[in-house]
């Protein structure tokens, strides 16, 4: 009965399956989460360099950005917030799978072109920290920087607990975050590090990382990249 019920389960033990499709993966499978198959859904599709949102076809500025560009120079992302990328969002967020961080920064750090000097993450408020145990966005930094081999530190802190970002508006948003961050590390030095990028797991209005390059460009940092997982398109209002 045993060596019946080893023959049956042992090749599914020690060969790893892809797990969106749950086949099993094949030696010339490069990702060590997913088949090449179910890969192409990750893949990349043409942007605006500058806020990251769908273009027709690549260019480095959208009419937007001509018009009023942000306050960083370049955002990097794996995807929209949809179908398969939300779904690990979510599960790393709110079903405490934070081990998906890993293999989400190995597909983030594929698309980065001129890595920063030095990375850094969104914070988090202490009870939002307390309540969830981690901070994604700090997850995100620590693996994106090993893959880049780049330097990772906390820069910011964030002052004050705000409501959820989730369903407000543009306007909202803003509102919401204005004076929520500080720079905690008061040693850091624009000198050192004069390019620096900003990790978050999902970037819609782009409020939050506003009010942090906001915070970089007063200590004098030339030039603020943007990395994030999902760049989603932001709600009308």
């Amino acid at each position: 009965m045993l060596s019946d019920w080893l023959q049956k389960h042992t090749p599914r033990l020690v060969t790893p399956q892809c797990h969106l499709c749950k086949l099993d993966k094949c030696p010339s499978d490069t990702h060590p989460r997913w088949c090449n198959s179910c890969l192409k859904l990750f893949e990349p599709v043409p942007r605006c360099q500058r806020c990251g949102l769908k273009t027709v076809t690549t260019v480095e500025q959208c009419g937007e950005c001509l018009s009023k560009p942000p306050p960083w120079h370049r955002l990097y992302c794996v995807g929209d917030y949809t179908f398969p990328t939300a779904g690990y969002i979510h599960q790393m967020k709110y079903a405490d799978k934070f081990w998906f961080a890993r293999d989400l920064s190995k597909l983030l750090a594929s698309r980065i072109e001129e890595p920063a000097s030095l990375l850094t993450s969104v914070p988090l408020h202490w009870q939002r920290y307390i309540h969830r145990g981690f901070n994604q966005s700090e997850l995100l930094a620590r693996y994106t920087a090993h893959e880049l081999n780049i330097k990772n530190a906390v820069l910011f802190r964030r002052t004050r607990s705000t409501v959820s970002q989730q369903g407000l508006t543009k306007s909202a948003r803003k509102s919401n975050l204005k004076g929520a961050f500080v720079l905690k590390n008061l040693n850091f030095s624009a000198t050192d590090y004069s390019h620096v990028a900003i990790i978050d797991d999902v970037v819609t209005t782009g409020s939050t990382v506003y009010q942090l390059c906001q915070l970089l460009l007063e200590v004098g940092v030339k030039r603020i990249d943007i990395y994030c997982i999902c760049r989603t398109p932001e709600p009308s209002g």
